[in-house]
């Protein structure tokens, strides 16, 4: 035998993704920067982007690209929270099929639901998870790529326009900017002060992105809804999501049986139900650069801040999120957050 066949084949390299966004946001942007009368032309140039690409639906554009051309478009309007212009200018057609799904769908849960499961298709750099706990829901954003030098104006962009798409979906506010809580997990930037308004509780520096809402908005019907179109949206985004990643939704899947109202599951019983054997399910999260545990942990840490928006005292909190103490879930908040419970409730209430 050669002794090449005698060696064990070194692992082949990990090749990183390109994370990548449709055309349609370029579109978005240069139709936002003409109201500070700067051309597709002024926005384009020097960053590798054509302007043919405004005429193909079908161009994709990396994510690095996207966001040196947001900051392109902030220096040249000279404003720096343009986050919250775009957030207003959103639209559901933005997001294509899984626009058109989500526009279909009977009510605002549905709707999130669609865009959960199909968030890929739209991009693969952020993806999007739905908490309910104690009356509370909150939709998180997950940064799956660094999102470079406009990482507020994409992150503020996207939470903000959650809501303008939400009050477009249900033909109403579904709950007003008042009870509307934002948190961003970057610092406070200087521009804040000027949009404070638009949504009082919007704190920075925390744990997550995400948008706190009641739980009861998520059973507003949508305006829109279709059945028949909703079949046949849904079913492009399927074979659009098979074509991008079959298992791209694993996550997801995990996630949706880790947690039922008597606490946490097991490796081995989510395994179980889908369908897999543990050391199986373990190596297909190693693929998407993530462990069971660091699942439990983040699941933890959202339910925590979502509960801590409830009456439910701080002893019931770390008894509902399996601590055998108030004490030790105090340590984990504190590691998580920088603060305890207690003052983070207190921040969460604030007019």
């Amino acid at each position: 035998m050669a002794l090449t066949e005698q060696l064990p084949r070194a692992p082949a390299p990990r090749i990183a993704p390109v994370h990548t966004v449709p055309q349609a946001l370029v579109a978005q942007l240069v139709e936002l920067v003409a109201r500070w009368h700067i051309s597709a032309g002024e926005l384009l140039a020097g960053t590798g982007v054509r302007h043919e690409v405004l005429d193909d639906p079908l161009v994709r554009v990396d994510v690095d690209t996207m966001s040196l051309l947001l900051e392109r478009a902030r220096k040249l309007t000279g404003e720096s929270g343009l986050g919250y212009y775009l957030g207003l200018q959103k639209r559901v057609s933005i997001y294509g099929y899984m626009g058109f799904a989500a526009g279909s769908a009977a009510s605002l849960r549905d709707a999130l639901g669609i865009a959960i499961r199909f968030a890929p298709v739209f991009s693969t750099a952020i993806g999007i998870e739905l908490r309910e706990e104690g009356g509370v829901a909150a939709l998180c954003l997950v940064e799956n790529t660094d999102l470079g030098v406009a990482r507020d104006i994409i992150l503020i962009s996207l939470v903000f326009g959650l809501e303008t798409i939400g009050r477009a979906l249900t033909g109403r506010d579904p709950s007003g900017p008042a009870q509307l809580a934002m948190d961003f997990s970057f610092p406070e930037p200087d521009y804040q002060p000027r949009f404070r308004h638009l949504v009082p509780l919007a704190r920075f520096g925390q744990p997550f992105t995400r948008v706190a809402f009641d739980a009861s908005t998520l059973d507003l019907p949508v305006v829109t809804a279709d059945r028949t179109a909703l079949q046949l949206s849904r079913a492009l985004c399927e074979r659009a999501l098979d074509e991008i990643d079959p298992d791209a939704g694993l996550v997801d899947r995990v996630r949706g049986q880790m947690w039922n109202d008597g606490g946490f599951s097991s490796l081995q019983i989510v395994a179980e139900r889908l369908g897999m054997s543990p050391r199986t399910l373990k190596r297909r999260l190693a693929a998407r650069d993530v462990s069971f545990s660091e699942l439990v942990e983040r699941e933890r840490r959202e339910r925590a801040l979502m509960l801590l928006r409830s009456p439910m005292s701080i002893d019931q909190v770390a008894e509902r999120l399996e601590y055998s103490t108030a004490s030790t879930f105090v340590r984990a908040f504190h590691r998580w957050t920088g603060t305890t419970p207690a003052v983070y409730r207190r921040a969460s209430r604030r007019p």
